[in-house]
C-alpha cells in the first residue's frame, strides 16, 4: 500500500490556463471594441475636439470595464448566458414532458 502511494504524482495546473483573459485589467474583447470605436471616432471626424472626446470616452469606458472585471472577471460571459434564458419556465418534472 505504501508503494502505491509513493508512485502517485501530481499534475500542475498553470496559472495562465485558469486565469480570465483580461487586457488592461478589463475584459479583452470589450476593451478592444471600445478602442476601435474611439479610434474610428477620432479618425473619421478629424478634429481636435473629436480626438479629445474619443480619448476621454475611451478612458472612462475602460475605467468602468475595469471596475466590472474587478467585481467579476467573467461578468460578460455570465450576462450573455443570462439573456439567452427564458423569462419563465413551467414547473414540470422533465423538460421533454408534453403539456
Amino acid at each position: 500500500m505504501a508503494e502505491a502511494l509513493s508512485e502517485r504524482y501530481r499534475n500542475r495546473i498553470h496559472r495562465a490556463l485558469s486565469r480570465p483573459n483580461l487586457l488592461m485589467g478589463a475584459d479583452r474583447e470589450l476593451v478592444l471594441i471600445t478602442g476601435l470605436a474611439a479610434v474610428i471616432l477620432i479618425f473619421v471626424v478629424l478634429t481636435v475636439y473629436s480626438a479629445l472626446f474619443g480619448v476621454v470616452v475611451w478612458i472612462v469606458i475602460v475605467g468602468l470595464l475595469r471596475m466590472m472585471a474587478k467585481s467579476d472577471p467573467l461578468m460578460r460571459q455570465v450576462y450573455v448566458r443570462h439573456i439567452s434564458y427564458k423569462p419563465y419556465y413551467k414547473a414540470t418534472t422533465s423538460p421533454w414532458r408534453r403539456y
